[in-house]
């Protein structure tokens, strides 16, 4: 075929175009080409319907599952509150539960090593533990000196520590998150954020 009949015009092109425009406005729909398509994707499996970890919206999810592994996670169009839609965390959160690149085991690297070693959770969760006490004892305050109404020096209870800071990441679901809220108030430390946030 010559180069005159296989290139297609601008003018052609722009008919075209204009032609399926036009098919679409008329009510042609794409909706059962792309319901087909994720059929295909999902054929076989089972569908569970399960709430969105991450914020307080709580955005209803459809799992779908193969052979026990998550295969799919796209929104629920039954759900009242988010119809079928999902944030962007919330549509990557298939990644979160399936990714090659997810670390399986704890990782340590000892001062002054320029590689990172594995060791045993236990372990890991033992050191994190002793560095947290020994951190909270070198640096909890009882009291503070402050001034009653009348001015005058007054010890007021604090209890807290200023020693260690904790920044949660954006995958720490609600449930992770009041836990961790928990802990460390109760270790009486007072700044606590979540990237998410920032």
């Amino acid at each position: 075929m010559d180069q005159q009949h296989s290139a297609i015009s601008r003018r052609q092109f722009l008919k075209a175009g204009a032609g399926l425009g036009g098919a679409l406005a008329l009510g042609m729909s794409l909706r059962p080409i792309a319901s087909h398509a994720q059929s295909l994707k999902i054929a076989g499996a089972k569908e569970v319907p399960s709430v969105c970890p991450y914020c307080a919206v709580g955005c209803g999810t459809l799992i779908s599952l193969k052979d026990g592994q998550v295969i799919n996670i796209e929104g629920n169009p039954d759900s009242p509150i988010n119809r079928g839609t999902l944030c962007p965390k919330g549509a990557a959160s298939f990644q979160l539960a399936v990714n090659p690149l997810r670390s399986k085991r704890a990782l340590y690297r000892r001062p002054g090593a320029a590689e990172w070693e594995p060791i045993e959770l236990g372990k890991a969760m033992d050191m994190i533990a002793e560095r947290v006490k020994q951190t909270r004892d070198a640096t909890f305050v009882e009291t503070v000196t402050a001034k009653d109404a009348d001015g005058n020096d007054v010890q007021k209870k604090a209890n807290h520590t200023l020693g260690i800071f904790s920044l949660g990441g954006a995958t720490m679901d609600n449930e992770w998150n009041y836990a961790q809220l928990k802990l460390l108030r109760g270790l009486g430390v007072v700044a606590i954020e979540n990237q998410a946030r920032i």
